[in-house]
């Protein structure tokens, strides 16, 4: 009898590979990470997300391309407005409303609005600070007192003080400063004084770099503005506007030349007229008409000659009461902010805004009546950059 033989051994059992690690978003690339932080909705959001760990603080801060980009893409949030009531007295401020909007909220509530690290003296009640710009998330601030000028950021509480401009240039003259901020340096900056009286005007420039003021000669060209108009910073150039139809002054903030431009035709009558800025950054002029704005944009026509264009009118009688007058105070990437006053009903004023690309009118906050307002926009927090890049790490 045949001996049985034994069944074969059974094929050995394969290792199951380990299931793969769950893929997280600190995973992604840098590359990948910035892709989705333009997705955020505004620049409070960014810091939020910005701030939760360090490689998402890196994929932020190595890239001036991102940050570019994300400006293009998200209009730097109002927080609020200053208002000056009284002419001696330190501004109060206004926030913005958005309830739905918790990033927003905490940035308004971290800002040092009520300006607290200003230099003060009990003593003396005549050392009042006023406020003279306020742009990318700064506050200028004279006092005359003491002949000392800040630069201040609410949010970051930080403080420059420096000495005003000296009597010669300013003495019995109106003044008025405006500011040119850094986008990617936030320690740097420069403040343009200018002079004016019934003779001319004279422009100085600050310098946070060598700390002295540069002094331009007296220029007798340049025509004094009427009514009290002050100018407007627009793309490194100051711009006057006058009621009375006269050719708009401009000062080149990099040469410190006064030159003039022609006003929109049949400009004479509508009152005054705001210079700003659209969203791509053109030069523009807005009027209010009753409850009706009127845009004109400074481009090419069709020949290639820059001039005047009426781009739009608006009527705004759907979003507003009857009897209230508009008071135009800037124009900012494509939204132009207002504020409302009634003289039934003064203590009813509201600050508005309109969106030139939207279309959308909103009503952002009950203010004072003043006509010294000044939207405080949140610039792009220091925190978020860094001046030492690896030119690898950024995008083209």
């Amino acid at each position: 009898m045949a001996s049985q033989q034994p069944p074969p051994p059974p094929p050995p059992k394969e290792k199951k590979s380990p299931p793969p690690a769950p893929t997280t978003i600190c995973a992604l690339g840098d590359d990948l990470l910035r892709e989705v932080f333009l997705c955020l909705p505004s620049v409070p959001s960014l810091v939020r997300a910005s701030l939760t760990c360090s490689p998402f603080l890196r994929a932020v801060r190595s890239s001036p391309a991102f940050r570019r980009r994300f400006r293009d893409l998200h209009s730097p949030p109002l927080l609020g407005v200053f208002v000056e009531i009284h002419d001696a007295a330190m501004p109060t401020f206004a926030p913005t409303r958005r309830r739905s909007d918790v990033d927003h909220a905490a940035a308004i509530r971290g800002a040092d609005v009520f300006l607290t690290l200003l230099p003060e003296d009990d003593k003396d009640a005549d050392r009042e600070w006023s406020m003279e710009d306020c742009r990318d998330g700064y506050v200028v601030l004279v006092n005359w007192e003491i002949k000392q000028m800040a630069v201040y950021d609410p949010l970051t509480r930080a403080l420059d003080l420096f000495s005003a401009p000296p009597d010669e240039i300013c003495s019995d003259m109106h003044v008025e400063f405006h500011m040119l901020a850094s986008e990617e340096c936030h320690e740097q900056f420069r403040i343009v004084s200018v002079c004016h009286d019934e003779c001319g005007a004279q422009a100085a420039v600050f310098s946070s770099d060598t700390r002295e003021w540069q002094v331009s000669p007296f220029s007798e060209d340049a025509s004094p503005p009427d009514d009290g108009l002050g100018g407007t910073m627009v793309n490194g150039s100051v711009y006057w506007t006058f009621t009375s139809g006269s050719n708009i002054r401009v000062l080149n903030t990099a040469t410190l030349q006064f030159s003039e431009i022609n006003p929109p035709l049949h400009m004479e009558g509508q009152g005054e007229f705001k210079p700003g800025e659209t969203k791509d950054g053109k030069l523009c002029l807005v009027c209010a008409v009753k409850l009706m704005l009127v845009v004109w944009i400074w481009r090419p026509d069709d020949d290639g000659v820059d001039k005047w264009i009426l781009d739009k009118t608006i009527s705004l009688q759907d979003g507003l009461d009857g009897d209230v007058a508009l008071n135009i105070v800037a124009i900012i990437s494509g939204f132009v902010y207002f504020s409302t006053f009634s003289e039934m009903n003064q203590d009813s004023c509201l600050f508005m805004s309109y969106c030139f690309e939207t279309e959308k009118l909103n009503k952002l906050c009950p203010v004072t009546h003043s006509y010294h307002s000044y939207p405080y926009i949140m610039g792009f927090p220091p925190s978020l950059v860094c001046n030492k890049v690896n030119p690898q790490s950024d995008e083209a």
